[in-house]
């Protein structure tokens, strides 16, 4: 079987879900959080994606961990928006909830895929362990 790309990975995917409901969420609020909540919920959601993505594409273990554990970052950053957004007022404890279980859900897999990542340490034999450009 071959490569089938990051798209093909379930926490890609459950993230692309998160990033819909980010934008829905900021297309939602206030007009004076356009420049402040709106952006940075828009920014941190669409870094989980860009992050899986670019980790995905870098060939050395150490590399594509770092970006992983970049994206896991961003998952935090975009749920904490959300709880920002609750506490405002901006959306509702049912969708606080949702979101939590699919930032969950994608931790949980995401950090699946980092020990898959540090077992097969792709790269080392090449570049050693730590990493150089």
């Amino acid at each position: 079987m071959g490569d089938r790309g990051f798209e093909s990975l379930d926490f890609y995917q459950d993230s692309l879900r998160l990033l819909k409901a980010a934008y829905r969420l900021a297309d939602s609020l206030p007009d004076h959080e356009r420049y402040n909540l709106s952006d940075q919920l828009r920014r941190a959601a669409s870094s989980i994606l860009l992050n899986i993505a670019e980790g995905y594409g870098r060939y050395h273990y150490l590399d594509r961990l770092r970006f992983m554990y970049i994206a896991r970052g961003s998952l935090a950053e975009t749920k904490s928006a959300f709880v920002i957004a609750e506490s405002l007022g901006y959306c509702n404890t049912d969708q606080l909830n949702w979101v939590t279980q699919l930032k969950d859900q994608i931790e949980k897999s995401l950090n699946g895929y980092c020990r898959f990542i540090r077992s097969q340490q792709q790269g080392k034999e090449e570049f050693g362990t730590r990493f150089r450009d």
